[in-house]
């Protein structure tokens, strides 16, 4: 049996946990690997980029951002939470707000320090990441429009800086892009008709609360609508291997979602068209998978 002073440290770490949503990620993490070696650099040996210590770095990098980035979005949101996510905030609570202060500056430190033995173009561009979230947190995410577009645009940087970092401008890598910005700037709507109540009392000019639900609804649909030309230009105009099965599910569960969006009236409803899209995202990830099966055994031979 654990001490009660044991218990209380296991909770603040869920709570740390739970603040920093180290499952969004770990799943990051293994996007990135991922893209790089099935998509950015399909070429090279297998234990050349999983051992390349400059991707590593980036991954790192990435990884302490996000996780601050997470920190700090959490401490400007704590009241609004309070409405919207009241379980997961009641749990947030048990780490104090200035110790996630003193975490979100030390992890900003280390990712530029990891940042600093690549380059002064990767310390820039952490730097850059680090006051772009903070700006989002601070002021954008309150601005309709602006909000939705930076926080999606945020979420895509850790692969745009592989990208960058491979050199690789092939069409195919801008179209996969553009399938995950749609689908994350669609998911971030939707989060905004989630998250209405708190969001109305902390006066947030969000899209459906300038505009109300059904402009809200016809934005997300649209999107919806729009994330099926890349999807369909990846299958029909690109070599993805057996990943043209999970675009074709794709098509099938939006379709559904476009549906179920329009029946949609209560916070529930709101809750099940996000985690459609976060299943659709985080599917895609172990997808890239199928862009060739046989890759990684004749890489590793």
């Amino acid at each position: 049996m654990l001490s009660r002073k044991n218990k209380l440290l296991l909770f603040k770490l869920l709570s740390l946990f739970s603040v920093v949503r180290g499952y969004n990620i770990l799943i990051i993490t293994l996007a990135q690997y991922l893209a790089s070696i099935y998509i950015l650099s399909p070429d090279s040996p297998l234990y050349n980029v999983i051992l390349d210590l400059n991707l590593f770095l980036i991954v790192t990098a990435s990884a302490l951002v996000i996780a601050s980035g997470y920190i700090i979005n959490n401490f400007y949101d704590a009241e609004k939470d309070l409405i919207n996510k009241p379980t997961k905030s009641m749990l947030d609570r048990l780490v104090s707000q200035r110790f996630k202060l003193t975490t979100y500056f030390i992890l900003n430190f280390l990712a530029v320090f990891a940042a600093s033995y690549i380059s002064f173009r990767a310390v820039f561009f952490f730097s850059t990441y680090i006051f772009g979230i903070w700006l989002y947190s601070h002021k954008l995410k309150r601005i309709p429009f602006i909000g939705n577009l930076v926080s999606a645009s945020l979420a895509i940087a850790p692969f745009f800086v592989v990208f960058v970092y491979y050199k690789n401008f092939e069409n195919v890598i801008f179209v996969h892009a553009l399938f995950l910005f749609l689908l994350i700037l669609a998911r971030e709507i939707v989060k905004d008709l989630e998250n209405m109540a708190g969001d109305m009392a902390q006066n947030y000019k969000t899209i459906p609360i300038m505009y109300g639900p059904k402009v809200s609804k016809v934005f997300v649909g649209l999107l919806v609508i729009l994330t099926l030309v890349p999807a369909l230009l990846l299958i029909n105009s690109f070599d993805v291997g057996y990943m043209y099965l999970y675009f074709l599910l794709c098509i099938a569960l939006l379709g559904v979602f476009i549906i179920l969006l329009w029946k949609a009236k209560s916070k529930k409803h709101y809750v099940w068209l996000h985690n459609i899209l976060k299943f659709i995202i985080v599917a895609g990830v172990f997808s890239i998978l199928l862009i060739d099966v046989d890759l990684v055994l004749n890489r590793i031979l």
